[in-house]
């Protein structure tokens, strides 16, 4: 119960400050997600569908969540030209550039909450915790960054 109890207010905790950091830089946990997955995209261009699976969210939410940032202009909503029937979200020029605003703001804010006060050791066992877990709850390929046998629990990559 402890490990339970502690985990879920550490976790509600960071993302609420996670949270609070993004907003002030006029962005979202949303919103960052989904920047950061469209600016690791090729052509910076992503399938709705593939934003479902690699956001882990439902396609209403994802749809819900395109639109809102393309009526911001930090995403484009096109047709798929191998498939009409599919739409793909594409960064845009003003996402791009906020997320350039927002990425440094946001790994601070992971090193400074979470990283900085656990040892080399302690970020390895949150890699493999992570990868124990994982595979648990979704059929959905881990994460690059959990895919690698690094285990020296190195500070992710920055975005």
């Amino acid at each position: 119960m402890r490990a339970w109890r502690g985990y879920v207010a550490m976790s509600e905790m960071l993302e609420a400050r996670l949270g609070q950091d993004l907003r002030k830089v006029g962005l979202s946990s949303a919103d960052y997600t989904v920047l950061v997955l469209l600016s690791e995209a090729p052509g910076h261009r992503m399938g709705l569908s593939d934003l479902c699976a690699e956001a882990q969210w439902s396609k209403s939410r994802v749809s819900h969540q395109i639109r809102r940032m393309q009526e911001r202009g930090l995403v484009t909503r096109e047709g798929d030209a191998d498939d009409p029937r599919r739409a793909r979200a594409a960064l845009t020029g003003s996402g791009a550039e906020a997320l350039r605003v927002a990425a440094p703001v946001h790994v601070e804010g992971v090193r400074g909450y979470l990283l900085d006060h656990l040892t080399r050791e302690q970020q390895a066992h949150l890699v493999d915790i992570a990868r124990s877990v994982l595979p648990h709850l979704s059929s959905a390929p881990l994460p690059p960054e959990l895919r690698s046998e690094d285990r020296s629990g190195a500070e992710p990559p920055e975005r």
